[in-house]
């Protein structure tokens, strides 16, 4: 940002207000339609949490998107990082009570008008912001932050601390959970991420991107050309398929280890978060299938079946002491 920090603009917490320039009721609304149409399994397992934290995981959602689209788009990389500075610019307007700035206006001016009216009803952390921009700048070329290479999993948790860790972060006092969660809820979004990372992995390296740490690829005979020769051929090896099945092995541990997390959510909350997790590992069992194919096709839970996971999410609302116990 170019004249101050979102932690500046907004006196280093979240205070209350909101953003001039921007209607917040209509962009909860925005918000609600760009979850419903470009995360459908966020969007269904928020139905099942009350209206106000459904809205505020709305807003962190939307504002994720518009700024996962400015990466992700056909912009060149230069206007990719200015949208970025301006969003990003945007927020702490909006964050501080102060007009959107030029030329911010429209839905974006509204989505971020909702987005600082729920981060500060909820209480959000607005280091968390800047934590997730800096990874969406590690997207695009050109930026002193960029890279799309991952040797090992700890280079990786760089950027998905910052791209997925924060969200779960965030969604801590919007679920009314208590803080001592936040490792879990941190460890739940970026099984989350790697969960996309494998079901992506032909996007990605069509976008000259690897989130696969590559040590772990190079241990079954995988590494970047072979990575394109599957894709120019669309299927993938028989190397690929074992190191996929050894990452999947990897990503439902972190589920299983963020499972207490989930647990000691409170009632209200817990059956969105449980419907969302089992909705999102059960990608996992989809490339499964599919033989571990990832680069022949993205691999998609059925809307049934997640209709499914959220109708069986619902018991979980009871309060789950004795069965943590038990368990322990």
């Amino acid at each position: 940002m170019g004249e101050a920090t979102m932690g500046e603009a907004a006196g280093g917490e979240a205070t209350g207000g909101e953003a001039a320039g921007g209607d917040a009721a209509r962009g909860f609304a925005i918000a609600r339609t760009v979850t419903s149409n470009a995360g459908r399994t966020y969007y269904l397992a928020s139905l099942l949490l009350p209206a106000p934290r459904r809205r505020a995981v709305h807003a962190l959602y939307a504002f994720a998107r518009i700024v996962d689209d400015a990466v992700d788009g056909e912009r060149p990389a230069p206007a990719a990082a200015d949208r970025v500075d301006l969003l990003e610019a945007g927020l702490a307007a909006a964050l501080a009570g102060s007009p959107a700035p030029d030329p911010l206006r429209g839905d974006d001016a509204d989505i971020l008008a909702a987005l600082a009216e729920a981060v500060h009803d909820n209480g959000i952390g607005i280091d968390t912001f800047e934590a997730f921009i800096r990874s969406m700048r590690m997207d695009i070329p050109g930026t002193d932050v960029f890279q799309n290479r991952y040797r090992t999993f700890d280079e990786l948790a760089d950027y998905t601390c910052g791209s997925a860790g924060v969200i779960g972060l965030q969604l801590v006092p919007i679920l009314g959970a208590d803080t001592a969660l936040a490792d879990g809820a941190a460890l739940l979004g970026e099984a989350f991420q790697l969960t996309n990372f494998l079901r992506d992995v032909a996007e990605d390296l069509r976008r000259d991107r690897i989130y696969l740490p590559l040590d772990e690829l190079a241990a079954f005979g995988v590494d970047e050309a072979s990575l394109h020769t599957d894709l120019a051929r669309g299927s993938a090896s028989r190397p690929l398929r074992r190191a996929v099945a050894h990452l999947i092995a990897v990503n439902r541990d972190q589920y299983r280890r963020a499972t207490p997390f989930v647990a000691r959510l409170p009632g209200a909350s817990r059956p969105a978060i449980t419907a969302a997790a089992r909705s999102y590992g059960d990608i996992l069992r989809v490339i499964e299938e599919t033989g571990h194919d990832v680069v022949a096709a993205r691999a998609v839970v059925p809307t049934r079946t997640r209709i499914g996971h959220a109708i069986a999410a619902l018991p979980t609302a009871v309060p789950a002491t004795s069965r943590v116990i038990r368990t322990r």
